[in-house]
């Protein structure tokens, strides 16, 4: 009777003991549940490190073509693509490779390419070559898009359409193939053709032999305070840990994936497309992001899993209401960068989906995930994260944009509830391999002498903050970089363009908060040659020929002198803080106008309407 009695109580005191953990802990079960997996998933990746020849996830995709050979990987504008025929492209795209372009393990390969279904089997083809892929952002053009394919050094270029910078190209030695059965630009070969009459047949591994958990594995560009791209160095391990976030966000293999951002991104490459693979699912891949036709192909097609960033999901809230928002089966949106509100309506309006907000960088080594279903957070502090991943914030001084450090020379850890700089612990399992070719921005980002003598963090240069309950709220970014539709946008980049204008002597440029939109939105303080006038119509000829449209400055701000730090930094505080208001600033202000295609001067009907969004931005 005792055994029988034993088994009746013994469920009942863990359920009694579960309640009372979830009473005094609220997110119990799951932090429980998230720990467990990323536990699985490290496992699994510590595995694929020691095993010979090393395990990528090239051998994950072909492990998928041989499980579920018919399954479709990928469907776009009507086409659908089976795990088994992407895999062919990929071999002919690697034969037409290696017989036209003399391509061997190790060589990289740029691409600048729109998302079409090509880059997937581009890049699966040249993974199976052992050559890592430069993932060039598709807007930018000029001295930008020169700078990225030179400091990756790539040996070719697959492009749509770069005929401004072929000179450079052709001085440099470079080979330029246009996908494309025909071309009549002198210097581009065509590879449509050549892929086209290439067999398809499997290729063997030992192309590849050499390739293990640390080799590098893509280039994928970053924004940062040089004023050009930095090609942030993804190795294989990087590319296995992004790829287990669907994984750790409760995505299974009867899932599918709509991908909508850009696949030169990594949000949209890795964390979406590669993602998608090391899970076996299909995907459902757009040119571009459309919030009227988001609804009607996710119906069309079952979309179980969507990708956002903090625009996405206001211009879905933009879009008009309708009886059928909620008929849909999504059921997970992975994403970052959504405000509270637009958070909160996105549920409200479009049903119980779970938003898995992630805080990351492409080139970091920390990051998080909310798990749970609180809004406005993007993460949780750990135990087990912070083993594996050591971090901490710290406090910084944001007119000096510096840590703050005590009388030994050591950071200040931020209290809970204070904001602080994020800052990982540069560690064997948590690396930062820095930006290709540039070994001056790689050391900016390092951070020594933290919380002891000799110690070696990574610095994230975003402001973040931790409640009492252990969750991570991010809070802004400093330094020379601010976010815009999406895009981060060098801040001297955008000056060096604004200076080539014939009558602007000096710019400082920086991000503006503006009502009812993520992120900031780019103005400039100028100073203007002696004995110059604003010329608007050449300073917007500059600025649109050189520079996409969201690094675009829609003000500008006409000053006598720019104010400086005492090393001779341009101050941008007061700047950002005294925002485009010509009501209360007395300097000259302009407004670009894409109608006009031209800078207008700002008045206050103007900026009203940008408030009630009358004004478009």
């Amino acid at each position: 009777a005792l055994p029988d009695r034993i088994s009746c109580v013994v469920p009942g005191l863990a359920v009694l003991s579960f309640s009372f953990l979830k009473t005094v802990f609220p997110y119990f079960g799951e932090d429980c549940t998230y720990i467990l997996r990323t536990i699985k998933l490290g496992a699994r990746l510590f595995k694929y490190k020691k095993v010979k020849p090393f395990y990528s996830i090239v051998d994950c995709f072909l492990d998928a073509v041989q499980r579920q050979p018919n399954k479709i990987f990928l469907r776009f504008e009507g086409r659908e693509y089976s795990y088994s025929d992407v895999d062919k492209e990929s071999n002919k795209v690697a034969r037409a490779l290696r017989a036209e372009a003399r391509l061997k393990e190790g060589d990289t390969v740029a691409l600048f390419l729109p998302n079409e279904p090509n880059v997937v089997w581009i890049w699966l083809g040249l993974a199976k070559l052992g050559c890592p892929a430069a993932l060039l952002n598709f807007n930018i053009r000029s001295k930008s898009l020169l700078h990225c394919f030179s400091c990756c050094g790539a040996k070719v270029i697959l492009q749509d359409a770069i005929e401004e910078v072929l000179p450079t190209l052709r001085e440099q030695g470079t080979s330029v193939y246009l996908l494309s059965e025909s071309c009549s630009i002198q210097g581009i070969d065509t590879l449509s053709d050549k892929i086209s009459k290439a067999s398809d047949q499997p290729l063997s591994s030992d192309l590849r032999a050499n390739v293990n958990i640390r080799s590098t594995a893509l280039y994928i560009y970053t924004s940062g305070t040089t004023g050009l791209p930095k090609a942030a160095v993804i190795i294989h391990e990087r590319m296995w840990a992004a790829a287990f976030i669907q994984a750790a966000c409760g995505v299974t293999a009867d899932d599918i994936i709509y991908i909508n951002l850009p696949l030169y991104h990594s949000a949209g490459f890795l964390i979406g497309m590669v993602g998608a693979i090391e899970r076996g699912i299909t995907i459902i891949l757009r040119r571009k992001f459309s919030a009227s036709q988001f609804w009607d192909d996710c119906r069309k097609y079952n979309v179980t899993v969507m990708q956002y960033i903090g625009e996405t999901m206001r211009y879905l809230c933009n879009t008009p209401k309708k009886d059928n928002e909620k008929n849909h089966r999504v059921r997970i949106a992975i994403g970052n960068g959504v405000r509270t509100d637009v958070w909160s309506e996105f549920l409200s309006r479009f049903g119980d989906i779970k938003v898995r907000e992630l805080y990351a960088a492409t080139e970091g080594n920390i990051g998080f995930i909310n798990y749970t279903s609180k809004i406005g957070v993007v993460g949780r502090v750990n135990f087990v994260h912070k083993f594996f991943f050591p971090y901490t914030l710290i406090k910084f001084d944001i007119e000096k944009e510096e840590p703050v450090r005590n009388s030994q020379g050591l950071c200040i850890e931020a209290a809970r509830g204070e904001t602080g700089l994020l800052v990982g612990r540069i560690t064997q399992r948590s690396p930062f391999i820095g930006y290709a070719g540039n070994q001056q921005q790689t050391e900016k980002k390092r951070l020594r002498d933290v919380l002891k003598k000799g110690d070696l963090y990574f610095n994230t240069g975003d402001l973040l903050q931790f409640d009492h309950e252990n969750f991570v709220y991010f809070q802004d970014r400093v330094g020379d970089t601010f976010r815009w539709k999406g895009e981060n946008v060098a801040t001297s980049e955008v000056a060096d363009i604004l200076t080539m204008a014939l009558c602007i002597f000096e710019a400082n440029v920086y991000g503006v908060k503006v009502e009812g939109h993520e992120g900031r939105i780019g103005m400039a303080a100028v100073t203007l040659k002696e004995g110059k006038d604003f010329d608007c119509s050449d300073t917007y000829k500059q600025v649109v020929s050189y520079l996409p449209a969201y690094a675009r400055p829609r003000f500008i701000r006409i000053q006598p002198c720019l104010e400086m730090t005492g090393t001779f930094k341009m101050k941008k505080v007061k700047l950002v803080e005294e925002g485009f208001n010509p009501a209360e600033i007395k300097d000259p202000l302009f407004f670009l106008s894409p109608e006009k295609k031209t800078y207008i001067p700002l008045t206050e009907e103007i900026y009203r309407a940008i408030l009630s969004s009358e004004i478009k931005l």
